[in-house]
């Protein structure tokens, strides 16, 4: 069997152990260099955390193994398809590889599937669901923020 079908198998024996515990049906592996340097399963049920993601807790295990918020060179394996916050996080982590094995279309019947998130925020941005404002507010006394924090490198 190809390596990285073994991976992606990997990360479907940890959602099938997720799921044996009560957890939702979803694990993912990071892999680097052939290695798994972490993984992760869903534990939104375990801790009451809407972001505690299989992806995303790879993902922070990873970055401490490796002792770098860059996870570039890195793989994703997961269970199912990620959904647009793992996405996003893989993205600002400098991952360019994800797997999954189950699609949103797998997941749909049972309540596991993220299409309708894909397609609100591919709508305009004032026609998504959710509102979001920019209202550019400064303090008086204080200087420009990002100007203050960069000098503080």
């Amino acid at each position: 069997m190809e390596k990285n079908a073994n991976f992606l198998l990997q990360a479907i024996e940890l959602a099938y152990a997720n799921a044996d515990k009560g957890g939702r049906p979803f694990g993912a592996l990071i892999v680097k260099d052939g290695k798994v340097i972490a993984q992760g399963v869903n534990e939104i049920m375990t801790t009451n955390d809407p972001t505690a993601h299989a992806e995303l807790l790879a993902i922070r295990a990873a970055s401490r193994a490796l002792g770098s918020a860059s996870l570039a060179g890195c793989s994703v394996y997961a269970s199912g398809h990620p959904c647009p916050m793992c996405m996003a996080a893989m993205r600002m982590a400098g991952i360019q590889d994800v797997t999954y094995a189950y699609s949103n279309e797998d997941g749909e019947p049972f309540g596991l599937s993220t299409a309708q998130v894909y397609a609100d925020l591919a709508k305009p941005r004032a026609e998504q669901s959710m509102k979001v404002h920019h209202v550019p507010a400064r303090l008086d006394d204080r200087a420009e923020l990002y100007s203050y924090w960069k000098r503080q490198q």
